[in-house]
């Protein structure tokens, strides 16, 4: 096997990333991550929708996506879906418009007031700010500041 440049891979995810979101979109469902391994060849697919989703969307989704990864000549072993979780991630900022009002969890890419990492009750969001109340104090967090966030698990 020969040198596969890493631009090839970055342009191959977001071409799958694509292709994927389109697919699902079509399909009533949302696209949360996809996770692609060229060791093994697994594509990992996170998916949503309102409700949450079920072990038959998972295969309904499985059979749909096995059939137009081979059509599209996307070459892998193996393919996972799966809901994407009770710590569901959040990037983007239409997430964050959908859990207003429920507790997450994140962390900064630079800190702000000395703090990286935060938890609190997601307040608002506009333009590109998240307002979290963290123990009673309102915080403005540029969400190009933020690296990672998700929903902390209601148990």
């Amino acid at each position: 096997m020969g040198f596969v440049s890493p631009f090839f891979i970055c342009i191959g995810a977001m071409v799958l990333g694509k292709l994927l979101e389109l697919t699902l979109d079509a399909m009533g469902y949302e696209l949360v991550d996809v996770e692609q391994f060229s060791r093994g060849g697994l594509i990992r697919v996170f998916v949503d929708k309102k409700g949450g989703i079920t072990v038959d969307d998972c295969v309904a989704i499985s059979n749909h996506l096995s059939r137009l990864l081979t059509a599209e000549n996307i070459d892998y072993d193996r393919l996972e879906v799966s809901s994407p979780g009770l710590d569901r991630p959040l990037r983007k900022e239409s997430d964050f418009f959908r859990f207003v009002g429920e507790t997450i969890r994140l962390k900064l890419r630079v800190p702000m007031q000395g703090r990286r990492n935060f938890v609190g009750i997601l307040r608002e969001v506009n333009n590109g700010i998240l307002k979290l109340e963290v123990e009673g104090r309102l915080f403005d967090l540029d969400m190009h500041n933020i690296g990672k966030a998700r929903l902390v698990p209601k148990l």
